[in-house]
């Protein structure tokens, strides 16, 4: 006879919550779920701690059940631990915290209070144990556990489940102990204490990876693997990979860091991608902030610019006055003069000789004339009128210029970012399907 592989497997709550008794007695519509054979729930066998078996006749019919698991559960917890509830509840409404209050319900639903649950199993979905002797193993078992731990510890039901792909048990029990009023309360640590389990570790602290809960499990394994033995089960007692054997949580623990260890190659390189992807975001955000201004930024901007502009605008514009006037001017007497030097015949050289210091002193009078213009042209453009005016105009003018350039410094850093993204999509796409 091959060896078949004892597993025992514990948990109160996975991704979507807490456990649910109801799909342990298929109290639900087994048609939207795929892993379940509804053609095979006829030969499920369940029990309770108030109604016993209900097992399918002959004929495959099962007897009609007055109560489903979830409500044997919640019927149980009424009766052992409402007593202390509603002396907590007491408590705290005298003490005014009235937001400690709490019903049954909430006990039933906590994840640290709710009922604890157990699969057990004997082989794989490869080879396993006949169902009948495996059903017969596991009551014995649960007997078993109801003697010697039923001080506080209570089996609240169970579930063979022959419509899936491996024969196993799924069984929900509580752990109680004194609450240090008089009443027992759901207490699992407590629990094991009073029943004289000691802490893997004495010398280290309690805690997940050294609690007497611990200690219970690998008693409560052995006494499994025993009664498969004497029923004339061959266990194979090495655990997979030589590994000491793992109870649920400890079992969860492994497969996780396993898969962690398979796919560290995948995370470096996320987190090399994703640190690229922060540089890539930081510079987009310097670049951004480099373009983008508040409009009282931009106003501000625009004012500073548009002062200085027109004060520019008013020293080249009389500037240009000046010289062009003494320019226009001085050419104009200097071809009077050259005329009056050539016409020797009508004038005397005395004359000629005068006209030109008369002309001479109408260049020096016309160049001081010229700068009183330049000064009265500066005194008009000063006008606050005036200035403001021509000011408004160039403002105008230098905004829509402004935002234009800041409208294509974005639409630049915007397309050299997405052209970034798109490189590294690739860059990432190809390292992919160089892995698969």
């Amino acid at each position: 006879m091959s060896k078949r592989r004892a597993t025992r497997h514990n948990g109160r709550k996975g991704k979507n919550g807490i456990f649910k008794a109801g799909h342990n007695d298929r109290s639900f519509n087994v048609e939207n779920a795929e892993h379940v054979d509804e053609n095979r729930c006829f030969m499920n066998v369940y029990w309770d701690c108030y109604q016993g078996l209900n097992v399918a006749d002959a004929d495959g019919v099962r007897p009609k059940r007055k109560h489903n698991f979830d409500e044997i559960e919640r019927a149980y917890y009424f009766e052992k631990f409402s007593d202390s509830v509603d002396a907590q509840n007491e408590r705290h409404e005298k003490s005014r915290h009235r937001e400690r209050i709490r019903k049954l319900d909430d006990v039933l639903t906590d994840p640290r209070t709710c009922p604890e649950e157990s699969v057990y199993q004997l082989g794989t979905k490869d080879g396993y144990e006949d169902p009948a002797l495996f059903v017969q193993v596991v009551t014995e078992l649960f007997e078993e556990m109801e003697k010697r731990y039923g001080s506080n510890f209570k089996i609240l039901d169970w579930a063979l489940h022959m419509d899936e792909a491996t024969p196993h048990v799924h069984e929900r029990h509580v752990f109680f102990a004194d609450d240090g009023y008089g009443s027992f309360f759901p207490k699992q640590e407590k629990a094991c204490e009073a029943l004289g389990f000691s802490l893997p570790d004495p010398e280290k602290k309690p805690g997940m990876k050294n609690s007497r809960k611990m200690s219970f499990d690998a008693e409560v394994r052995n006494v499994f693997i025993s009664i498969a033995e004497k029923h004339g089960v061959t266990v194979e007692r090495i655990p997979l990979d030589g590994k000491v054997h793992l109870e649920k949580n400890d079992f969860i623990l492994a497969r996780q860091e396993e898969e962690i260890r398979q796919k560290r190659g995948v995370l470096s390189e996320m987190d090399e991608f994703l640190s690229s992807k922060r540089n890539e975001s930081e510079k987009l955000r310097k670049e951004l902030d480099e373009l983008t201004l508040k409009t009282s930024d931009l106003d501000g901007l625009v004012n500073e610019v548009t002062d200085a502009a027109y004060e520019k605008a008013v020293e080249l514009v009389t500037d240009a006055v000046k010289t062009e006037t003494v320019r226009a001017n001085v050419a104009l007497i200097e071809k009077y003069d050259g005329e009056i030097q050539k016409n020797e015949t009508d004038c005397t050289q005395d004359q000629r000789r005068f006209a030109s210091r008369l002309l001479s002193g109408l260049t020096d009078y016309l160049k001081e004339k010229t700068c009183d213009l330049t000064a009265l042209l500066k005194k008009v453009l000063h006008d606050p009128d005036v200035k403001k005016r021509h000011q408004n105009e160039i403002a105008k003018a230098a905004r829509a210029s402004i935002l234009e350039r800041l409208a294509r410094g974005r639409r630049e850093a915007a397309r050299r970012n997405a052209e970034r993204q798109q490189e590294n999509r690739q860059r990432h796409n190809k390292k992919e399907n160089e892995r698969s």
